[in-house]
């Protein structure tokens, strides 16, 4: 039976981050089931403040921001036992001593794939009609379009989608994909041929993946083993006019290898993410007609920011009535998250 005290609590975090997430309503719903402490956020742990909040907090509820839960910063912390964090990746915060003190951890992460997908999704199928470019022709000529003379390329009948990672984002745009007319590949060495099927997806390898897909979706985490990963022989064998789609990290891609590709105008890129985030105001990526660059928008934003609030008190509950958490973050996968 669990007890009826409820667990000392407070929220880490940039301020930036507290007041895109936590509205009014998930603060009063957090301090229903924990003896939370009230606003500002920690955002500093070497504060007089943090250090006596940090002295009594059991559970920290943490965001974008928030700075490294080391040894240090635990010690300070004795009684510390769970984080819940409101974003995706915990790679920045919670580090081996967290683990190492048995810290439980969930994430956000399930919650932040879902408009991730969804951008994903509307991106495959815009990129497929070739929508973007058709509004950009229409509104330079502002006359009647010849429908005839539409390259048979276009459209989204019978489209190979290429889906590069079974992570949590790439699984939901499989999800998403599957009432549409596509076929749909995937390439993840640590998914079987079965489960691949299950998922209603064909495995095949790396270089398959590439030379068979009209759209390639990247969805790897950023990891040393994942760098480049989609080099320039990959790109080199997408078919003419293939679209590539990245929503993971920008470094997971060979961007001088994607670059002289679209340039040439042999292939077409779809980029909310490159490396750096923010291209320098001369790289030709900028003013190439055949790709869209968008600002890291596909994770979370706007009222999105309320299904990471939601799922994050939703977690604190379960913990709170000793249920546990729904999305616990296992420490033998974290080298392979993003």
């Amino acid at each position: 039976m669990p007890s009826s005290r409820r667990p000392r609590a407070a929220l880490a975090m940039s301020r930036r981050a507290a007041d895109a997430v936590l509205e009014p309503q998930i603060i009063e719903a957090l301090a229903e089931v924990l003896d939370l402490e009230p606003p500002p956020v920690l955002a500093d742990f070497t504060t007089g403040r943090a250090r006596s909040v940090l002295a009594d907090a059991e559970l920290l509820v943490t965001g974008w921001g928030c700075p490294p839960l080391g040894s240090e910063v635990l010690a300070l912390a004795p009684r510390l036992r769970a984080v819940v964090h409101t974003a995706g990746s915990i790679r920045s915060h919670i580090t081996d001593a967290c683990w190492e003190r048995g810290i439980e951890v969930s994430s956000a992460a399930a919650a932040n794939a879902v408009p991730v997908a969804e951008y994903t999704v509307a991106m495959v199928l815009l990129s497929g009609k070739r929508v973007l470019e058709s509004a950009r022709d229409f509104r330079a000529a502002r006359t009647e379009v010849d429908w005839s003379r539409t390259a048979r390329t276009t459209g989204n009948y019978r489209r190979t989608v290429g889906i590069l990672s079974a992570s949590l984002v790439g699984r939901r745009v499989i999800e998403l994909l599957r009432p549409h007319d596509v076929k749909l590949l995937l390439h993840d060495p640590f998914v079987s041929a079965d489960e691949a099927a299950a998922l209603g997806a064909e495995p095949v390898t790396l270089d398959t993946l590439f030379a068979r897909s009209d759209t390639v979706s990247v969805h790897t985490p950023l990891l040393p083993a994942t760098r480049g990963l989609v080099g320039r022989d990959l790109i080199d064998a997408m078919r003419p006019d293939a679209v590539l789609i990245n929503t993971a990290r920008g470094a997971v891609v060979d961007q001088d290898a994607l670059t002289e590709a679209v340039t040439a105008g042999r292939v077409r890129a779809v980029l909310d993410v490159t490396d750096p985030d923010v291209l320098p105001p001369d790289h030709p990526l900028w003013s190439t007609e055949n790709v869209l660059l968008t600002p890291h928008i596909a994770g979370s934003q706007g009222n999105e920011w309320r299904r990471l609030a939601d799922a994050a008190v939703t977690e604190v509950r379960r913990w709170a009535a000793g249920d546990g958490f729904a999305h616990p973050v296992d420490r033998g996968r974290v080298a392979y998250l993003a």
